[in-house]
């Protein structure tokens, strides 16, 4: 990337990848990208090389969030750089192998774009994933989208944090989006839920296909959430869950919890109140994958992030 004028250069998006079935019981992806490896019509887009990828076949075939560990938490340096051998858990050999085809992470050779698509059993609606405020290239990829599918609703998640790495499979690309949407429980296919995540990557695509026909798009403005706090249920001292989501914080992702709002549910009926410093806008609620991780839900907070003008080099 280089800057001139205050317009940020980017070379061209040529190398796209899509990834489904990262987690594999997350079956809007799954479908959409076996779909596409069948025929590519419809993520072809000129002067682009699309490839639709199976990434945790195991996964997908046993249709289970993973075999090992988790696929989307294995992009770590240690596991990357680890010698390879069948002794490694499956998705970390998996890992590897996305990134020797993808990457390398970090890499001039890695590809441009990944996509990312899971689904979740909450409440989000259609969620795009930004990993760093400092992306010009998908900030402005995200306003394009919102702005395409709006009155629609697509919130922005970006999971830039001091204390919380995630190192998931898209963080091998240069630009890393992921795809969030439901609510759909694992292992279901929901129809609204599966054209809501099409629609999305077809305007990402559009975008992708704009911005190498040379088109300069202009400073923009877009809205996030930046996660803020995991939060885990009340547990006694086995560590045992001792309370549910509330009833008035259960599907209510991206609305404001106030100090004093009711945030668990004992289950004697005892209501628990979230006692935090100010205003958060709790996501991920109850997802069903997360219980393992010991997460009721996440904290985020609001913010505005400036992206700069844009245009290839």
């Amino acid at each position: 990337m280089t800057s001139s004028t205050n317009v940020s250069c980017f070379h061209e998006a040529r190398r796209v990848a899509i990834f489904g079935g990262t987690h594999g019981n997350e079956m809007s992806g799954v479908t959409l990208v076996n779909l596409w490896i069948q025929n590519g019509k419809e993520i072809h887009r000129k002067g682009v090389e699309t490839k639709p990828f199976i990434t945790n076949p195991r996964a997908v075939e046993k249709c289970t969030r993973y075999v090992d560990t988790d696929l989307n938490r294995a992009f770590t340096t240690e596991n990357l750089s680890a010698p390879s051998g069948d002794d490694l858990p499956y998705e970390v050999q998996r890992a590897q192998q996305i990134n020797e085809i993808f990457g390398p992470k970090g890499s001039p050779e890695a590809y441009d774009v990944i996509f990312d698509l899971h689904n979740t059993t909450s409440n989000m609606g259609c969620t795009l994933i930004l990993e760093s405020s400092k992306d010009h290239f998908n900030l402005q990829m995200m306003h394009y989208i919102k702005k395409a599918i709006a009155p629609d609703s697509c919130p922005v998640l970006l999971t830039e944090h001091p204390l919380l790495k995630y190192s998931t499979s898209r963080s091998v690309a240069k630009h890393p989006i992921g795809l969030e949407v439901g609510p759909q429980p694992q292992g279901v296919l929901r129809s609204n839920i599966f054209e809501s995540m099409r629609v999305v990557l077809k305007h990402a695509l559009d975008f992708i296909e704009l911005f190498n026909e040379g088109l300069e798009f202009p400073p923009c403005t877009v809205d996030v959430f930046r996660v803020s706090e995991k939060m885990d249920y009340p547990r006694d001292t086995n560590g045992n869950i001792i309370a549910m989501v509330h009833p008035n914080l259960q599907d209510c992702d991206w609305e404001p919890l106030n100090p004093g709002d009711p945030m668990f549910q004992t289950f004697d009926g005892t209501t628990l109140r979230y006692e935090g410093a100010g205003t958060v806008y709790p996501t991920f609620i109850n997802e069903a994958a997360y219980y393992e991780k010991q997460q009721a839900f996440v904290t985020t907070r609001r913010e505005t992030l400036a992206a700069g003008a844009i245009k290839k080099t």
